[in-house]
């Protein structure tokens, strides 16, 4: 049953799974936040099933081209181009939406899911009102403030 699911725990689990394999940054949930994030990268996927909702990863410019770097494994990003930037941040989404994904699959079923896309602007964080939204402002590798979200709601 969904009340039972602690998201925050779900989200930030698989995203410290992912950050600490793939990306090898170290990712902590930051208490007394105080992140301000303008402009930014946002990376998203949505899904449906026994929930339907978005999850997404938003972060300035810098964090973004960081974890692109750790990534793919280069030494700086003075190659990376903005498309390689977007394409890491796409990445990330999807593998943490794996890992949330197989954490509540016995509570809520299967869930169907998009391909991420990410998008960059100001203020992008901000959603639907009628939905659970969970955010966690983290800190990555002790030098970027970033913040996760989930957006969802039982499917009727």
């Amino acid at each position: 049953m969904v009340e039972q699911i602690c998201f925050n725990t779900v989200l930030l689990d698989s995203a410290k799974e992912i950050f600490s394999t793939m990306v090898f940054m170290d990712l902590v949930e930051i208490t007394e936040p105080d992140v301000k994030i303008d402009r930014a990268l946002l990376g998203s996927i949505t899904f449906k099933g026994g929930l339907e909702g978005c999850l997404g990863i938003c972060c300035d410019v810098q964090c973004a081209r960081a974890i692109a770097v750790n990534m793919l494994g280069m030494d700086s990003d003075s190659e990376l181009t903005e498309e390689g930037t977007c394409d890491a941040i796409g990445e990330i989404v999807n593998m943490i939406m794996g890992g949330v994904k197989s954490r509540i699959l016995k509570d809520v079923g299967n869930l169907e899911v998009s391909i991420p896309s990410v998008v960059s602007g100001n203020n992008l964080n901000s959603l639907e009102h009628k939905s659970i939204r969970v955010t966690i402002p983290i800190n990555i590798d002790d030098k970027y403030a970033a913040e996760l979200s989930l957006l969802y709601r039982e499917s009727i």
